[in-house]
């Protein structure tokens, strides 16, 4: 069995180090509580032999959906009266996810040693994001834990459904482009080549557009794990590059300015800034701490620029609704008139929240149409890639029939 050090809290206040083999650290965890005691830290002792469980604990991760439902939990059982570490408790036994056990452990004895929820929470930046910490910090602060974890689950939630149906509307023309390429393949593969050979045996002389498809069949068809290797680095190289600051803005470029898609991507991303700027101020985090978090929300760097640029109006003693309406190209003039009104009222986390559910409803609708807002351009898409076949293949066989 793996040996662990540990501290750990006597009853009496007196703190003690040791060595102890357990089967996890849920089990030293177990045994020392049945002992009286508290376990403060605990680490395991590294050893070189192989193990699937480590191998597995460091590839597994904590899904979206299970940081809400512990968000809604350990908020739920908070407002029911419950403590924070019995709270934790009950969460470590009912997850079935091996590292947000892990986790749950590691908070429930950073509580237990004095530290707050937050604190412990920022020992897993990988899990934990910046919004939800920076609110649990602003509920241990206010006295209002229970309050801000659920806001801050709803948060969430609301963020995963959004992305959901975003994705959802964007499969099926991916599922098309998909097939259309499968059976592209297998044309060049099958059908190209005895067309090929009926071209070479009256030697007749082939456009450029027709030469292109037979050296494309003829590299698939004798080449084609060269072919694939090459594939693969080229989208290794693009998918290098998107991950370059110059990358990412051409790629977020992109994404604003295709047309199918430019609307519901500027209303997505209305929707998530009035939400989380809604969520952090109603919890009481301040403003610019609240627009810097914001920005690390949205995904899309035009926007962290947006709110990079509120952040230092706002030190500054400006205005936030100026920036927003200022850059109308990104977020609706709608967003910046809100948040205006809500700086006049003193009640912006409300008209932000207004904001979010307005644009959430606009997505949710607009995800709904995707497939009829998208098949014009897949038809013509379609209609391109197959009028270039046929056309290049037919074109020749017109002049076989006129050597005949």
């Amino acid at each position: 069995m793996p040996k662990f050090t540990y501290k750990a809290l006597k009853s009496s206040g007196e703190t003690y180090e040791t060595v102890r083999e357990s089967a996890d650290k849920f089990a030293l965890y177990r045994e020392v509580k049945s002992e009286g005691d508290t376990v403060v830290s605990v680490s395991e002792n590294k050893s070189g032999r192989f193990s699937f469980e480590k191998i597995n604990n460091i590839l597994s991760r904590v899904s979206m959906h299970e940081k809400i439902v512990f968000t809604k939990n350990l908020g739920a059982m908070l407002s029911a009266g419950l403590s924070l570490s019995r709270s934790l408790a009950i969460i470590e036994k009912q997850t079935k996810n091996k590292r947000l056990k892990n986790i749950t452990v590691s908070l429930a004895s950073s509580v237990s040693g004095g530290k707050t929820l937050s604190e412990g929470m920022k020992e897993f930046p990988g899990t934990f994001s910046k919004l939800l910490i920076s609110m649990v910090g602003a509920g241990e602060e206010s006295g209002s834990l229970a309050d801000s974890l659920t806001i801050v689950s709803v948060q969430m939630d609301n963020i995963y459904k959004l992305q959901k149906k975003v994705k959802g509307a964007m499969l099926y023309p991916l599922i098309i482009v998909v097939v259309m390429f499968i059976i592209g393949t297998l044309m060049l593969i099958y059908v190209v080549p005895g067309l090929t050979k009926t071209f070479k045996e009256v030697n007749v002389s082939l456009p450029l557009s027709t030469r292109s498809i037979i050296f494309a069949s003829d590299m698939i068809k004798n080449h084609s794990a060269s072919v694939f290797v090459v594939m693969a680095i080229i989208i290794g190289i693009l998918y290098a590059w998107t991950r370059t600051r110059k990358g990412k803005i051409a790629l977020d470029f992109l994404v604003l300015h295709f047309p199918a898609i430019s609307t519901i991507t500027k209303e997505t991303n209305a929707a998530r800034t009035a939400r989380t700027l809604s969520a952090l101020l109603s919890s009481g985090v301040p403003i610019g701490q609240a627009l810097s978090i914001t920005s690390d929300v949205v995904q899309n760097s035009y926007y962290k620029q947006v709110l990079n640029e509120s952040k230092i109006s706002v030190e500054k003693g400006g205005s936030i609704s100026d920036v927003f309406v200022k850059n109308d190209h990104l977020y609706p003039i709608f967003v910046g008139e809100m948040i205006n009104v809500g700086e006049e009222t003193g009640n912006m986390a409300k008209m932000l929240m207004e904001v979010a559910i307005f644009y959430e409803n606009e997505v949710e609708q607009k995800t709904k149409d995707m497939s009829t807002i998208i098949e014009p351009f897949l038809m013509v898409f379609i209609g391109a890639v197959v009028g270039f076949f046929a056309i290049s293949m037919i074109t020749p066989m017109y002049s076989i029939m006129n050597t005949v």
